[in-house]
């Protein structure tokens, strides 16, 4: 990101260059292993990327918010009174939705300039949408000095800003991978308590690809509601032995000892997905800690099975994209990640063979599918803040 043409963009834009605008940054992220285990109650394992948004910002002289982007043409002022209202299924509802969050916890504030720059490939899946969400966020306690809010605050707010204004009954992981994200660690987050640990994640000759099968997910959101009905299903038969409100509050083996009390065999196999794959994040947990990158990405391969077999919410192209990879040697562990139905995998691969992956699953891939795939090296950053300086 060319930090300098973007200020010279502000400026175009709003003028007055003698008044300089402040600038934030929130990464994106992917979640390593721990997948349809958030709204659960269960365990994930997501780290912060070096893609994500920045934003431009300072207090303006008129009781009106100026929202611009880089990568949308759609541009627009607001007056402050009607902040509340959403604009058609435009891009400014994600910060719109964090400004009416201050609002309702009656924090008072004027007009702004700002401008947003993303460089999250589109539609990859790395979580764009809780990426302008938190950047807002933490640029408004900057800016309006809440230092009330600490970012656990911030990435509640911003959960509830999408499940409120936005619309979308998303879980807390991706806010809390943005928030919480430090250089070379992964969060280790138990989504029903919301305690975290940061898990060290150097690694030192490997490299992480994420693999977008640009396959479009129109079947994602209502067989994510499937899913989530058919594990309520699962807690209402196992609820019979022992209270229970969430598959995430047993342990494999629990479940191992309860699982003929669910009659139904298909729903069964969700509810072994998601309980073999809370057991295997703390198991991957166990494997960074140990420093065993390569047991770790069998797990990875684990999780991906278990996805396609029990939970089936693979489909053909991430699974041609999975097995491409994990048939090369040197691509130590390679899963889907997201809701599934296409969307992306992730790859952990060593450093040498980076090329030649992907070369040969690009080539495989699209041979099998008719697209085109894109390619992204990862590398594991540090959450949302502020980037000081930054004047050219």
């Amino acid at each position: 990101m060319n930090l300098s043409n973007l200020t010279t963009r502000f400026f175009e834009l709003y003028g007055n260059p003698d008044e300089k605008p402040k600038l934030f940054f929130a990464p994106g992220r992917v979640n390593l292993i721990g997948e349809h285990t958030d709204y659960n109650g269960g365990f994930v394992l997501p780290c912060a990327l070096q893609y994500g948004t920045y934003l431009l910002i300072r207090h303006s002289a008129g009781p009106v918010m100026r929202f611009a982007s880089t990568n949308m043409e759609f541009r627009t002022e607001i007056p402050l009174e009607r902040l509340s209202e959403k604009v058609g299924s435009q891009w400014v509802n994600y910060p719109l939705g964090i400004f009416d969050q201050f609002r309702q916890m009656n924090i008072a504030f004027g007009g702004f300039d700002m401008l947003f720059s993303g460089d999250i490939p589109n539609s990859a899946g790395l979580s764009s949408s809780a990426s302008i969400e938190m950047v807002t966020a933490y640029a408004l306690t900057v800016m309006l000095n809440a230092g009330q809010l600490e970012m656990v605050d911030l990435v509640k707010l911003s959960q509830r800003s999408e499940n409120e204004f936005i619309g979308l009954n998303c879980g807390i992981m991706d806010m809390f991978a943005i928030g919480m994200g430090k250089k070379d660690f992964a969060i280790f987050l138990n989504c029903r308590t919301l305690e975290y640990k940061r898990v060290s994640f150097v690694l030192n000759g490997f490299k992480l690809i994420i693999a977008n099968t640009n396959k479009k997910r129109g079947l994602a959101d209502s067989k994510y509601n499937e899913r989530v009905a058919e594990c309520q299903l699962a807690v209402t038969y196992l609820g019979q032995k022992m209270p229970l409100s969430k598959l995430g509050e047993l342990s494999f083996m629990q479940f191992f000892k309860m699982q003929d009390t669910i009659p139904d065999e298909l729903v069964r196999r969700r509810a072994r997905h998601v309980i073999s794959e809370n057991q295997r994040v703390l198991n991957a947990v166990s494997c960074l800690q140990k420093g065993d990158i390569v047991q770790f990405g069998a797990l990875m391969n684990a999780s991906h099975e278990s996805l396609r077999e029990n939970y089936e919410v693979t489909g053909f192209e991430l699974d041609t994209m999975v097995a491409a990879a994990q048939k090369i040697n040197g691509v130590v562990g390679a899963r889907m990640t997201g809701a599934g139905f296409g969307g992306c995998a992730v790859f952990l691969v060593t450093e040498k063979v980076v090329n030649a992956v992907i070369e040969q699953v690009g080539h495989e891939y699209e041979e099998k599918t008719g697209i085109i795939p894109d390619f992204y090296l990862a590398e594991v950053s540090d959450g949302v803040g502020e980037i000081i300086n930054h004047q050219s």
